[in-house]
């Protein structure tokens, strides 16, 4: 597989291996599983950043460089880098700073033997009673001939470190243009507009399209209210109010929005896959959700879509209908386009 990260992969074997740069990528399944996990540094990508998994690769190999094993034969002597060492410099690296245990204890594994089902290796190796770490050396060392092995710890901190950078430089990019927005509100309000027009689109980041559409929907749904109370003389009207709940895009297995006073809940995702959204509803004991979708199909035939999904996954209907009636409603990026366009159009009026 290649995407626009794949030739700074290439350029850096290239300046580490030279004519051996494409023989080494053949032959190394991390080096494979690396091109794999960057593809998100093209600016547009859907994927996410990775950065648990990578980062738990990344301080393993540091660990190994740092102490010298990468031009020794000593490493199976080696006692393994201390578990709190490492979550502490993890916790340094940038975007870093709220990553927890799970890649290194288990993920980074579980995710490396799915793309290599039929090698008996994983990249890190762990000691449970002592939780001392090590990255698997048999990885890390290819063999490009019968008297030559390449050692590839260096290449991958450079790898992932140029990947950072490129993630760094687009999340920079999107701040500085967010604090250019606030200017362009008063003074340019099409070019505004245009801008966050341009954040709903298939292809946009999965953090940046979540962030933006709860945005979208907490402005809209701010302009309504509800009347409520416990007797029809004692009524009391409430603005409909979104909640964000839990970090953007964060895979925390939580709720994204939730709406208060109506108790509504939102999931935000970018998969017509229906497993992801029976899980969901069974995440909250099929309470109704409704789903925000970053994708143009029309809001009918994504729900049509996962249904003939479900069907055939679950024969018996009831099982069906039981999940279909807990997707409350589906908001495609057309819908949340229109949502934007309403209230934004009279801004825009009352500004000129």
């Amino acid at each position: 597989m290649r995407h626009a990260f794949t030739p700074k992969i290439m350029e850096v074997l290239e300046g580490d291996f030279g004519d051996l740069a494409q023989e080494v990528f053949d032959k190394s399944p991390l080096l494979q599983y690396l091109n794999i996990k960057t593809k998100s540094a093209e600016r547009d990508s859907k994927s996410r950043s990775s950065f648990g998994n990578l980062y738990a690769l990344y301080i393993l190999a540091e660990d190994y460089v740092r102490k010298g094993y990468a031009t020794s034969h000593s490493y199976k002597e080696y006692e393994g880098a201390k578990f709190t060492d490492l979550m502490s410099r993890q916790r340094e690296l940038p975007f870093g700073g709220k990553l927890q245990n799970h890649p290194l204890n288990s993920r980074l594994n579980e995710e490396f033997r799915k793309y290599f089902m039929a090698l008996n290796a994983t990249p890190v190796i762990r000691d449970l009673e002592t939780t001392r770490y090590w990255i698997n050396e048999s990885l890390i060392v290819i063999p490009v001939s019968e008297r030559r092995t390449v050692n590839l710890a260096a290449s991958i901190l450079k790898i992932i470190d140029a990947y950072v950078e490129a993630k760094r430089a687009h999340f920079d990019e999107f701040i500085e243009t967010c604090r250019k927005i606030q200017s362009l509100q008063a003074s340019e309000p099409d070019e505004a507009l245009e801008f966050v027009q341009s954040l709903l689109r298939p292809n946009v980041d999965a953090r940046l399209f979540e962030i933006v559409s709860f945005a979208i929907l907490k402005y809209y749904y701010c302009a309504q209210s509800l009347f409520w109370g416990w007797t029809a003389d004692n009524l009391h009207e409430d603005p409909l109010i979104l909640y964000k709940t839990g970090r953007a895009n964060a895979n925390d297995g939580g709720i994204d929005f939730v709406m208060r006073p109506l108790g509504r809940f939102f999931q935000v995702t970018e998969t017509l896959d229906t497993s992801k959204y029976f899980l969901d509803i069974d995440k909250v004991q099929r309470f109704p959700l409704t789903f925000v979708v970053k994708s143009e199909e029309e809001a009918v035939d994504i729900r049509q879509k996962i249904k003939a999904q479900a069907e055939t996954q679950y024969p018996v209907k009831a099982i069906v209908d039981v999940y279909m009636n807990c997707i409350e409603e589906i908001i495609n990026l057309s819908e949340l386009t229109n949502r934007f366009n309403q209230p934004y159009v009279s801004i825009i009026s009352e500004t000129r």
